[in-house]
């Protein structure tokens, strides 16, 4: 009976689903402002009977969750995102005289909603909240609880932000787990409403060599640290063709290691340091200390001989002291085969099985809480963090019913 019914898109009102995304997009959370964004959630969460509470994870920074309790027989579906979204500078001068102006007004434009934070990851946010607004339309009540938590801290770039510190906290805070007990999670970060049960785990190593500065006329006198940083470059860069051979996910490719910045060098010296970044991706099953070991024996190589010495840090710990890590769930989970199955019934080439080409939060979920989790909603990744951050309206309203139809399935229909 009901469990079965498919049709309930045509129930769906298209213009306060979209104001609910613009409203959204209107409260400006770069990363520390996460508060601002939650206030608007606060208001939403309660008039959808979602009982939501507030817990700061940091002063002045909260986190909010929500449950709609089912009538009993069902599974505890979450779903959970992250409140705040990265800078917007350059925004203003980019658009300017254009309706886009404002990256906080929600500008319609060739149907796409236009603003920060609209793909990353507000859409996803909102079309979770308006499919349960789709499922009370439709007179559906179900058998199984449908819980929802927004977190801050995910975004980097602010500084002093960007540790994961929301989803730490919410992961330990009693409040949360003796209320919560999530049997499978969805992240809404954007997937342009494909399923991505897998995702690369990653760390960042800032690099630096130190040799010894001499005068030009007598390089003999000096220990060269730009000579040596090439030196490394190749070792690591070798270690990166072998990384990427040596192993391949279906879903999440190939690993490598990616230096992305070098600076030394002085002005008719020889150059006595050299600094370099570099990003590792390493793939589910492998192990982010032994990607790490593997790196510094590159780098010890490259040194080897020429006098330097060499320092690193990893600046960019999230569930590992490292980085962040690596997941694969179990693709035999029914959650993932229905959540696909109600994508590609709401938008055609939908529903796809993929990998996550970055990394967020959902290591947090599975391994602390045994929580199976994917991630899936409207928006195209590769315009976030953009001046070109936008969400297709067709395609958020597909994931309204979509999600309405998945929640349908998974938590179970009474009488």
């Amino acid at each position: 009976m009901a469990e079965h019914r498919t049709d309930i898109g045509a129930l769906l009102d298209e213009i306060t689903a979209v104001e609910l995304l613009r409203g959204a997009v209107a409260r400006e959370s770069i990363t520390g402002n996460e508060a601002n964004f939650v206030g608007y959630l606060d208001e939403q969460m309660a008039a959808r009977k979602l009982s939501p509470v507030q817990e700061e994870f940091l002063p002045g920074r909260p986190n909010i969750f929500g449950k709609r309790h089912g009538s009993g027989g069902g599974q505890n579906l979450l779903f959970i995102g992250h409140t705040d979204t990265v800078h917007v500078d350059g925004w203003r001068a980019h658009w300017q005289g254009d309706d886009r102006e404002d990256p906080f007004g929600g500008a319609i434009v060739d149907g796409e909603i236009w603003g920060r934070g609209t793909g990353d990851l507000k859409a996803g946010i909102c079309t979770s909240l308006a499919a349960l607004d789709l499922l009370d339309k439709a007179g559906i009540k179900l058998k199984g609880d449908v819980s929802y938590a927004f977190i801050g801290d995910e975004e980097s770039g602010e500084e002093g932000t960007g540790i994961s510190a929301g989803i730490h906290h919410l992961t330990q805070s009693q409040k949360f787990l003796n209320a919560h007990q999530p049997d499978f999670a969805v992240y809404v970060e954007p997937t342009q409403l494909q399923v991505f049960p897998a995702q690369m785990g990653f760390f960042i190593a800032d690099i630096t060599i130190k040799g010894k500065t001499a005068y030009f006329g007598v390089p003999e006198q000096g220990i060269d640290a730009l000579k040596a940083s090439h030196q490394v470059m190749q070792e690591i860069w070798a270690l990166s063709d072998q990384m990427g051979k040596s192993a391949r996910h279906d879903l999440v490719g190939e690993a490598f290691i990616l230096i992305t910045k070098i600076e030394g060098g002085g002005y008719i010296a020889v150059p006595g340091e050299c600094e370099m970044s570099l990003i590792c991706k390493v793939l589910p099953g492998q192990s982010l200390d032994d990607a790490v070991a593997a790196l510094e024996t590159a780098i010890q190589g490259g040194i080897a001989g020429t006098g330097c010495q060499y320092e690193i840090s990893y600046p960019a710990g999230r569930d590992h002291e490292f980085g962040g890590s690596p997941t694969d769930i179990d693709r035999s989970n029914p959650a993932i085969d229905q959540l696909a199955q109600a994508l590609s019934r709401a938008m055609p080439d939908r529903g796809v099985i993929n990998g996550a080409p970055y990394w967020s939060e959902a290591p947090f979920l599975i391994d602390r809480l045994g929580c199976p989790t994917v991630y899936c909603a409207p928006g195209n990744i590769a315009n976030c963090h953009t001046l070109e951050e936008r969400v297709s309206i067709k395609e958020y309203l597909a994931g309204i019913t979509a999600f309405a139809e998945f929640i349908m399935r998974y938590c179970g229909v009474g009488e």
